[in-house]
């Protein structure tokens, strides 16, 4: 067995596509095709269904799914923690976020960090929750930071390959989800009496996933189809902004807009088209999400630098381990 073929099946589980994750492990299609079969082969069962039109996991590539991110984990965390005990010191501190976050909550965070420990040289990745993720599993980075479901018991809060085994966890803020729309659009609607566009996250927000989870709990009402994706919140604020329909945004970006009155919030009917608040019967205040903001870490020791940060953030915090 090879570790390429783990490295190979993970892209083609994050990807569902034989193409796609081909591309991003810069080989042929027959010779990815050939590399996951000589794995199945090596593992003893199918661990991938293959049909014209998709691609699915067997419940024993679920399974060896975990077991083959925790063993590239594992093995790319050894050769980096090898690296850095042969320096005498670690260079800077790298830190992933998600977008909403780095614009918002983390430069003030920061900052205030910096005041108490001297960071000195620091690396800040903004990208979407599946990439910062990536980033983790690679041990390309030293913390995560982003939002997540307050003890939430389900994959919203981490996802499959950030085990509690390998990673750990710190409530560093707090935030809340709100569902909002622009004046003008509101008062549209309030004329023509209209559904107006849902814009949603795409799944490789972390975002989207937490909406999904509160949806699949009875704890928000479906809001149907959406009519425009993305994974940026700041993208959703943007056409919120300029009228484009209604979102769900983080308070933390848009409580300047709610101050100055370029947003409102929005209610929803029990039908599930959207109106602007009081103007249709049966409607309901659509409740927010509640928010934490967590900081996550390897469990393998980091560099003595993202160690003293660590051990100052955690000085008046409880850790925990991704839910």
């Amino acid at each position: 067995m090879e570790l390429r073929w783990l490295e190979d099946f993970i892209a083609l589980c994050e990807t569902l596509n034989f193409s796609r994750a081909a591309e991003i492990r810069n080989i042929t299609q027959p010779a990815f095709s050939r590399r996951i079969r000589a794995l199945e082969t090596w593992v003893g069962a199918p661990l991938v269904e293959r049909t014209t039109h998709s691609v699915s996991l067997t419940p024993s590539g679920e399974h060896f799914l975990s077991h083959a991110r925790a063993i590239c984990f594992s093995l790319t965390q050894a050769k980096r923690e090898a690296a850095e005990f042969a320096k005498t010191a670690s260079t800077s501190l790298n830190i992933a976020a998600t977008h909403a976050l780095s614009f918002t909550f983390i430069p003030e965070w920061l900052r205030r960090q910096n005041e108490d420990i001297a960071l000195g040289p620091l690396n800040l990745v903004s990208d979407s929750m599946q990439a910062c993720e990536s980033r983790m599993l690679k041990g390309e980075t030293d913390f995560l930071i982003a939002h997540a479901r307050p003890d939430g018991p389900d994959a919203s809060n981490a996802p499959d390959g950030l085990q509690p085994s390998l990673f750990q966890s710190c409530v560093i803020g707090h935030d809340r989800l709100m569902v909002v729309i622009s004046p003008s659009l509101a008062a549209s609607a309030r004329t023509t009496r209209t559904p107006v566009p849902y814009l949603a996250y795409s799944t490789e927000s972390g975002l989207g996933r937490i909406i999904a989870a509160s949806v699949q709990n009875g704890e928000i009402a479906s809001q149907g189809t959406a009519n425009f994706t993305s994974h940026l919140a700041a993208t959703l604020h943007s056409m919120v902004r300029n009228g484009a329909g209604f979102a769900w945004l983080p308070e933390s970006l848009i409580a300047r807009d709610l101050e100055t009155g370029q947003l409102q919030p929005f209610e929803i009917s029990e039908s599930f088209e959207p109106f602007v608040a009081g103007t249709n019967t049966g409607t309901h205040p659509t409740p927010s999400i509640p928010l934490e903001i967590r900081i996550t870490r390897p469990r393998h020791r980091r560099s003595a630098l993202a160690e003293r940060l660590w051990a100052h953030v955690i000085g008046h915090k409880e850790t925990r381990s991704p839910q």
